[in-house]
């Protein structure tokens, strides 16, 4: 079994990374993964979604969309995701370029219109535009900032991931 070792900067372990990223480099196919995720209907708009060994997370609709209001609802779980996956990417490579960081908060936003959503009209259903705001406490340069934050741009998955057209299968099994 390996040993887990945190670097002190950022409270990253930057050893599993950079471990995980030697061996990709030696085995390319070993770089194609699969991410799964299992969602149960609670009844209502409640549901629960099950990510590996972790306790269920909640989701619901408010009450204004006929929700119990008990959970998050999917388009805000949506933005969610996207600062998470921003959060991850800004703490790995801060900790590569020894960065520290102090504090960071990031503010994630979205436009959706419920006009197709309720059957009102026909047309797109998902966000028109979502916007981020990061705001990093750090002693570093406004340069390293910047250069961090493209690095960040240019390799989040989620933010790929929103960003182009993605083909999704869903079937009624």
């Amino acid at each position: 079994m390996s040993e887990s070792v945190t670097t002190n900067l950022n409270d990253v372990n930057i050893a599993s990374v950079a471990g995980l990223a030697a061996k990709i480099q030696q085995s390319p196919d070993v770089a194609a993964t699969r991410w799964k995720a299992e969602v149960s209907w609670k009844g209502g708009f409640r549901s629960e979604a099950s990510v590996r060994e972790f306790a269920s997370s909640l989701s619901d609709e408010p009450e204004q969309l006929g929700g119990t209001n008990t959970g998050p609802n999917p388009v805000e779980q949506l933005l969610g995701a996207l600062g998470n996956c921003l959060a991850v990417g800004y703490a790995a490579n801060a900790t590569i370029a020894g960065i520290t960081i102090n504090d960071m908060n990031i503010e994630v936003e979205g436009d959706l219109d419920l006009h197709t959503f309720l059957g009102l009209n026909e047309g797109h259903a998902g966000f028109s535009g979502i916007s981020a705001t990061v705001k990093i406490d750090s002693d570093a340069s406004p340069e390293a900032l910047q250069a961090l934050h493209d690095k960040v741009i240019g390799s989040s998955p989620v933010g790929h991931t929103l960003n182009r057209a993605v083909p999704v299968n869903i079937a009624l099994a």
